[in-house]
């Protein structure tokens, strides 16, 4: 498996509570609906939260704001990930999903990447 992970940054004119309620109910039932045709075997939304305690560990070294989510989405290959690309149907899809993208997330500020998990612990 591969998994896309993205590091949301909202856009400046959102709160954390609206980018995160649109992204969970909104954007999120958008990627269910297409997950099938897009081959996306997972879809997980990790949204920032307890601030206070997420201040503290940032000062502990000096690290940078937290990001206000991470989305993962799994898929079985490289080429699960890439096939919908190449029917009409799945560039609409992906059309879709980006378009709905700039409602919420500052894509120039929020890096993604191409990666796979190596669980050291649990399942």
């Amino acid at each position: 498996m591969i998994k896309v992970t993205y590091c949301l940054r909202r856009l400046p004119h959102l709160t954390r509570a609206q980018f995160q309620d649109y992204w969970l109910n909104t954007h999120g039932p958008l990627v269910r609906r297409h997950a099938a045709l897009l081959n996306v075997r997972r879809y997980v939304q990790v949204h920032t939260g307890h601030d206070e305690l997420n201040e503290t560990l940032r000062k502990l070294n000096g690290s940078p704001e937290p990001f206000d989510g991470v989305a993962e989405l799994y898929f079985d290959s490289i080429e699960a990930f890439n096939f919908p690309a190449s029917t009409p149907e799945g560039k609409a899809a992906l059309k879709a999903l980006r378009e709905d993208m700039h409602k919420f997330a500052d894509e120039a500020r929020s890096p993604r990447w191409i990666g796979s998990e190596n669980v050291l612990v649990g399942g």
